[in-house]
């Protein structure tokens, strides 16, 4: 009798039920090329192809206006946009698969070109010193204005908002987008946070926005609709640091996060080299298996036999794909049949159109043809 691969037996989610443990990582595909920052035709066929994936989590989308950062990703804080979600939200579910979208704000990653001539907002006045993919091409960075309370408050409400939005466009969950360098990580990071009041100093201050967007977002809907992503490991990019709190700051806040019914954590393993860095863990789902009570999902350079591994050792209950899933829209059917996987291309990861998008064919068509 032949043994189900780990990556392909199903996994409860809360109250859904997922068919497999081959999810979609969350991919910045820059197609929302329209004045409305929304989705349309192009992103239903995109993923509808791939709702074969356990659970397709969206490219990252924006909560409000002062959210964006990047030319050309869509939101899910106007009407608009909700009803576009609509459209994708019905392609997927035709298909069997399910789908959260991914939540998005990237405080000081942005750049005045996007918030007409006003500042981006942070945690501190604080400059990543990296370059933003302004309408104009690449410029560098400023400083950002530090958020008042008050705009701390109306984030939150955004946070809020773009749930509720979420669930009226019949998204299945959504994932709050708390890692790589954008808002919330800037809050968590003693190198950009240097507030006094009671969003920074302390570990317990600085990680407070996330909870409280938590506790906001659980208002409008499930608790166990509701992921996370982190990215506890990532230095030198993104304008990103580590220091001697990094590792303590995620370990008090995964912690904390039992104390909640939570749908998923999506953690990502490193990419970038953290080894001269004593502090550093460099297997995140090893030292975080053990301090998460919930659906742990990991990422970054997994291929089949990792991911399979990864469960089958218990570090992990289900494995985010990313650039496999872009090249192979069927990735859980080649996993299943041992096929080998399509090469993506690289410089149609973020061009508008259908090419390197929409194109890729699945198993059966590549053999038809």
């Amino acid at each position: 009798m032949k043994i189900k691969q780990a990556l392909l037996k199903s996994l409860e989610v809360g109250d859904l039920t997922l068919k497999n443990r081959v999810w979609m990582a969350p991919m910045t595909r820059s197609r929302a090329a329209n004045s409305e920052n929304k989705v349309f035709e192009l992103h239903e066929e995109y993923y509808r192809q791939r709702a074969s994936a356990g659970l397709i989590i969206t490219e990252g989308s924006q909560v409000s206006p002062q959210a964006v950062g990047y030319i050309n990703t869509p939101g899910i804080y106007s009407k608009a946009q909700t009803e576009a979600w609509k459209g994708v939200t019905k392609a997927v579910h035709e298909e069997g698969g399910h789908i959260f979208i991914q939540l998005w704000h990237v405080g000081r990653m942005s750049h005045p070109d996007f918030h007409n001539g006003e500042l981006p907002l942070s945690a501190s006045a604080t400059n990543p010193n990296s370059k933003s993919y302004t309408p104009e091409g690449f410029k560098e960075t400023v400083d950002a204005k530090e958020m008042t309370l008050e705009e701390i408050k109306a984030t939150i409400q955004d946070f809020k908002n773009a749930a509720k939005n979420a669930m009226e466009a019949g998204l299945d969950g959504v994932e709050i987008h708390s890692s790589n360098g954008y808002l919330f990580h800037q809050f968590f990071n003693g190198t950009s946070n240097f507030r006094t009041d009671e969003y920074g100093g302390s570990i317990e201050n600085k990680s407070r926005i996330l909870f409280d967007v938590i506790d906001a977002i659980k208002e409008v809907m499930p608790e166990n609709r509701i992921g996370l992503r982190l990215n506890p490991s990532l230095n030198g990019v993104f304008g990103m640091t580590m220091d001697e709190d990094t590792i303590p700051t995620f370990d008090y806040i995964i912690n904390k996060l039992n104390d909640y019914d939570l749908a998923y954590l999506h953690l990502s393993e490193p990419f970038t080299d953290v080894s001269e860095i004593p502090f550093a863990e460099q297997h995140i789902a090893k030292r975080y298996r053990p301090i998460f009570k919930g659906t742990l999902v990991i990422n970054s350079e997994f291929d089949q036999e990792k991911g399979n591994k990864v469960i089958e050792e218990g570090f992990a209950d289900a494995v985010a794909f990313g650039k496999p899933f872009i090249s192979n829209p069927d990735l859980p059917e080649r996993f299943a049949q041992n096929a080998p996987l399509a090469d993506w291309d690289k410089d149609t990861f973020y061009t508008p159109g259908e090419k390197g998008y929409t194109d890729y064919p699945s198993l059966k068509e590549a053999e038809v043809s």
